[in-house]
This record gives C-alpha cells, sequence and structure tokens, in this order.
C-alpha cells in the first residue's frame, strides 16, 4: 500500500477547497436559484462535522500533545471573535465597498482555511482528513455566498465570478502552502498550542458562522442534514478507533 505523505494530502484538500469553491461560483452564475437551495443543506452539513470534530478529536489530541492547548483554543476563537465584528463593522457600507470589504473577510478567512489544513494535517492525518471534509464541502456555499455579494455589490456577472474565483478559491490552497514550511518545523508542543488555537476558530466558524447562516435560512430537512455531518464525523472516528 503506497503511503501518502502529509504534504500530498494538505495539497490534495487544498486544491480540491479551491476547486469546489469554483463550483460553487460557477453553479450560482448558472443557476442561482438552485445554488441558494443547495447551500443550506451544504452549510448544515458541515457545520455538523466542523462542530464535531473539534470536540471529540482534535482537541483531546491537542491537550495531549501541550497541556495549555485549551488557552490556545480561546485564543482561537476570540481571534475569530473579534476579526468577525471589524469586519461586521466595516461591512455597514453601501453598494460596491460592501462588495469589496465583504469579499476582504471571506478572502482572510479562506487563507486561514488553508492554515487550518496544514496544522490539521501536521497533527494527525485523521483530524486532518476530518476537518477537511467539512471544510471542502463549505466551500461550494463560499463560492455561492461570495459572488452573491458582489453582485450585490454592483459588479457585472462576468467580473463577480473572476473576482470570487481569486478572492475565496486560491486564497485557500495559497495559505496552505505558505504556512507549510513553517508548521512542518514545529515540534509536538509548539504544535498542540497551534492545534489548539485551530479547535477554537473551527468551533467559532460552526457554531458562530455556519449555522446562524443555515437558521437564517432554515428549510426542510436542515437539521436532518447537521445530523448527516455529525454521524460522518463519528463514523470516521469510531472506525479508525476500532
Amino acid at each position: 500500500m503506497i503511503e501518502i505523505s502529509t504534504f500530498t494530502w494538505i495539497a490534495i484538500f487544498a486544491v480540491s477547497a479551491a476547486v469546489i469553491n469554483g463550483i460553487g461560483i460557477f453553479v450560482v452564475y448558472k443557476n442561482r436559484q438552485w445554488a441558494t437551495k443547495m447551500k443550506t443543506y451544504l452549510i448544515c452539513f458541515a457545520a455538523g462535522v466542523l462542530i464535531s470534530v473539534p470536540l471529540m478529536f482534535a482537541f483531546p489530541n491537542a491537550i495531549n500533545k501541550n497541556f495549555f492547548a485549551g488557552f490556545a483554543a480561546l485564543i482561537g476563537f476570540l481571534f475569530m471573535f473579534f476579526s468577525d465584528k471589524i469586519i461586521k463593522k466595516r461591512t455597514k457600507q453601501r453598494h460596491l465597498a460592501f462588495g469589496i470589504t465583504a469579499a476582504e473577510g471571506i478572502g482572510i478567512h479562506s487563507f486561514v482555511d488553508g492554515i487550518i489544513y496544514t496544522v490539521t494535517f501536521s497533527a494527525s492525518i485523521l483530524i486532518g482528513l476530518l476537518a477537511g471534509i467539512g471544510l471542502v464541502i463549505h466551500e461550494f456555499s463560499e463560492g455561492v455566498i461570495v459572488f452573491s455579494i458582489l453582485i450585490k455589490g454592483g459588479l457585472e456577472k462576468k467580473k463577480a465570478a473572476i473576482y470570487a474565483f481569486f478572492i475565496a478559491a486560491l486564497t485557500t490552497p495559497f495559505g496552505a502552502f505558505v504556512a507549510y514550511p513553517f508548521v512542518s518545523r514545529l515540534n509536538e508542543s509548539v504544535l498542540g498550542l497551534a492545534l489548539g488555537f485551530v479547535v477554537g476558530v473551527l468551533i467559532y466558524v460552526s457554531a458562530s458562522h455556519l449555522l446562524p447562516e443555515a437558521r437564517a435560512h432554515e428549510k426542510q430537512h436542515s437539521t436532518l442534514a447537521f445530523l448527516a455531518g455529525v454521524a460522518l464525523a463519528l463514523i470516521i472516528v469510531f472506525t479508525k478507533m476500532a
């Protein structure tokens, strides 16, 4: 059996995230109504995965590497909390300024996603796979969101699609590849702190970003989609532990 290196896993998921994001942009470009409908279910499913992975697997793993990983998780959560407040404050502007500032926030978020791939896979292939599944799935909805934001900001459809791809899709592999040379040199203790920080980020993204977005556009079977994400994470973890 061929063993896949950590960097290869990171590259596969980071590039896949960009591709799925691009598909989301393309689909909403062609059929906005269908993409918007599917976005809710995908967000719920991704939220289920991303809330389960940190709590039942990634956080215990981080604590095992470094006792103070809980403090790092709190810092990660607060970092996202205050970043979100700053972005929301800036996006109160109207028209094109709204689109640009909102897209800027998503671009930073996507860059951080790339770093998360690098940290989680460096800590454990299983943690990377679990977190990666949730992150890749939510990339579709992110593509839909950033395209819609740019359209709302007044951009023409073709320009909005191109800008959305550069802002939301390509920033993820860029973040992963930029972070890898640094993360790959971390010892176990420091990696535990980095993983703890990522846990805080993932919990915030799921509980304060994905779930509220899904509830705001709740549809029939949204809860089932969320529970399916939780179930997938549980099945993968228990299969690995068996």
